[in-house]
């Protein structure tokens, strides 16, 4: 059960206008500002932001989607037009420093950007989330409720071998003081879940298994009860998995910030 913490998360434009600037600027992108169950991720990440009281702000209805579907499946036109109206945004308020929960969003804001001219410091939460953790700023009571919990954690491809970030998200795992479970395919030789390239979008091509069971299935094997996750790609497929194997009651998806924010 997640805190029901009271929580503010001011704009852009409404900190400007008080005279305000913020350490970062928060990312949400398109899942975390449309998807349901991604959603209760941004709000847990914004809950943390303000219990450790870091200034921050988000776009608001001046955040597009970055591009990246967009370029994954082949229409480069869009993605320069929807890149080139986030950087004139972004450059329009001064923005240097982004942090984001997306994996597609961090890679693209950080790798693909810069071509197009724009240039930020872009930070994925879990790194953000471990750095807080190891400058004492995030307080945690034991671990909580997954205090000796068997937990696995699934690979981002754009977060691992894309941009080669393994070891922050199971630094926030281990802060929890929970039983971490690799999986047999894990960091350099992890499983795609199956969304990456523009596959979140369209039916899946014919064979023998959907990508999403063989890693639901490759998850169940390490007898975890909690699969955490770092991607809202991911966060759909794997849910998808847990409900294809009927094991909604006993087996959880979370993404890091929840787990966090429920042991602090």
């Amino acid at each position: 059960m997640i805190q029901e913490i009271e929580y503010k998360v001011p704009t852009m434009a409404q900190m400007i206008a008080s005279g305000e600037t913020p350490e970062i600027l928060f990312w949400v992108g398109c899942a975390g500002s449309f998807d349901d169950r991604y959603k209760k991720v941004t709000i847990a990440f914004c809950k943390i932001l303000n219990q450790v009281g870091i200034k921050f702000a988000v776009l608001g209805t001046e955040e597009s989607c970055t591009g990246d579907p967009a370029r994954r499946v082949g229409n480069e036109f869009l993605f320069q037009m929807q890149a080139t109206m986030n950087i004139q945004v972004l450059e329009g308020y001064g923005i240097k420093k982004i942090v984001t929960a997306c994996p597609h969003c961090f890679n693209t804001l950080k790798n693909e950007y810069p071509a197009l001219g724009g240039n930020y410091d872009v930070i994925h939460h879990s790194t953000f989330l471990q750095e807080l953790i190891n400058a004492g700023k995030v307080k945690l009571a034991g671990g909580g409720e997954f205090k000796g919990r068997k937990i696995t954690y699934h690979d981002s491809c754009y977060l691992g071998r894309a941009n080669d970030i393994y070891e922050a998200p199971r630094a926030v795992l281990e802060a929890l003081d929970a039983d971490l479970v690799e999986m047999k395919r894990c960091k350099t030789k992890g499983l795609c879940c199956g969304a990456g390239g523009g596959q979140m979008f369209k039916d899946a091509e014919k064979g023998f298994k959907e990508v999403n069971i063989e890693r639901m299935e490759e998850a169940l094997e390490t007898g975890a009860t909690t699969i955490a996750v770092a991607c809202p790609f991911c966060m759909v497929m794997m849910s998808d998995g847990v409900k294809n194997k009927e094991k909604e009651d006993t087996v959880k998806v979370y993404d890091l910030a929840e787990l966090l924010l429920e042991a602090m």
